[in-house]
């Protein structure tokens, strides 16, 4: 009998799995394994001190983002007093299910089927990947951490089949001679509706690789094109391709995380990716840690109310930048005419530095009053069109 069973082993089940194994629960973690998930693989500095990460996993630091909009108008905003770490998920992701394991908790492999309950209690049945038997773990709690379209979520929790989301896609290459379209300590962000129609496409350096790619929600857009379209305008064409992945990222957090009895989401699987950039470690890291939280006072109280508390912790603190990212990406992304203007907005300054503090330190910035109300301002022009593009 385990205490929980961690489903997904991403890096939101993994921080599951570990932080409760390290509190003396009897852990299971089942994982897939061999998949990579499609991923820029960026993470702030917040992230590598919270959850301790070497220097070892962090395959580049990057020290300007380039904003290139529908017209080719690039705006190149420093990363001051600090990095961007990049790091690549088809080794970042084992080096969290090690270090889960090490701390105590049990790592299987194969496939997630379903939970099951009878008078014998609740058991989460799995294919095992090297016999193909179907096998059951007996177990007091779970906890979904299976990605975006979570068969958890799906089954368990209301609203868990109706979480919008986009089609991530990206190629691995190896990593061109730094030039005038490529360098390998800065990370471009392309919003282009020839691209992406509703989302961005990417360019991230990871050391001897770059990860190339885009994302969108739109139905019948060749997302292979796409990224091939992006490739040959970069000048990345001809560079070997190392790997293809892709994979669906939800765009808002769930209105529940929890089934009321024995169940608590994490990471993708709870909508815990962050609107307009996409951006999902650091939240999925942190879902995984209040999941993990939740289901400890659970387990001490007998109290399942207390599943809610991943939901609530976990809002309490990013429920504002998830809401203020969600604007910003409904205001901007409907159109290039909106992409070009909010790149020229890029332009300013303060929304440089506010962005980047908020970035870095995963909390919006309030230092600086006058500031935040410039951009306010700024922005409202942008929309309205008192500002034209073409006097930045």
């Amino acid at each position: 009998m385990f205490d929980v069973v961690v489903i997904g082993g991403g890096p939101s089940g993994a921080t599951a799995a570990e932080d409760l194994a390290r509190l003396g629960r009897k852990v299971a973690m089942i994982d897939r394994d061999g998949r990579i998930k499609p991923c820029g693989g960026a993470i702030p500095p917040r992230l590598i001190e919270d959850f301790y990460i070497p220097d070892s996993q962090i395959i580049a630091r990057i020290k300007t983002a380039r904003m290139v909009s529908p017209t080719q108008r690039k705006v190149d905003i420093p990363i001051e007093d600090g990095f961007v770490g990049m790091v690549d998920r088809k080794d970042f992701d084992p080096f969290l299910r090690a270090r889960a394991i090490e701390a105590g908790a049990q790592c299987f492999t194969g496939t997630f089927l379903r939970i099951k309950r009878d008078g014998e209690g609740t058991h989460v049945v799995y294919r095992d990947k090297e016999s193909g038997n179907e096998v059951e773990l007996a177990t007091k709690l779970i906890i979904g951490a299976d990605g975006a379209r979570s068969k958890v979520a799906k089954a368990e929790v209301p609203g868990g089949d109706k979480i919008p989301y986009v089609i991530a896609y990206h190629e691995i290459i190896e990593a061109p001679k730094a030039g005038p379209n490529y360098d390998p300590k800065r990370c471009d962000v392309i919003y282009d509706g020839a691209i992406s129609p509703d989302f961005y496409g990417w360019i991230f350096p990871h050391g001897a690789s770059a990860s190339v790619g885009m994302g969108t929600g739109i139905e019948g857009v060749d997302l292979k094109k796409a990224t091939a379209d992006l490739r040959a305008s970069a000048g990345l064409e001809n560079c070997k391709t190392l790997r293809r992945e892709g994979a669906p990222i939800p765009l808002r957090p769930m209105d529940r995380w929890d089934n009321g009895v024995d169940v608590v989401l994490a990471g993708d699987a709870a909508g815990v990716v962050a609107p307009s950039s996409g951006e999902g470690i650091y939240y999925a890291m942190v879902g995984g840690l209040v999941a993990a939280t939740a289901a400890s006072a659970c387990l001490e109280t007998g109290r399942a109310k207390n599943l809610q508390l991943a939901r609530k912790l976990f809002m309490r603190e990013h429920k504002s930048v998830f809401k203020v990212l969600g604007a910003m990406q409904n205001a901007y992304y409907r159109s290039d005419e909106r992409r070009e203007r909010f790149v020229s907005l890029c332009h300013d300054i303060d929304v440089q530095k506010l962005t980047f503090e908020a970035y870095m330190n995963k909390r919006l910035v309030k230092a600086r009053p006058m500031a935040h109300l410039k951009i306010g301002m700024k922005n409202l022009a942008h929309l309205t069109r008192i500002i034209s593009e073409t006097r930045v």
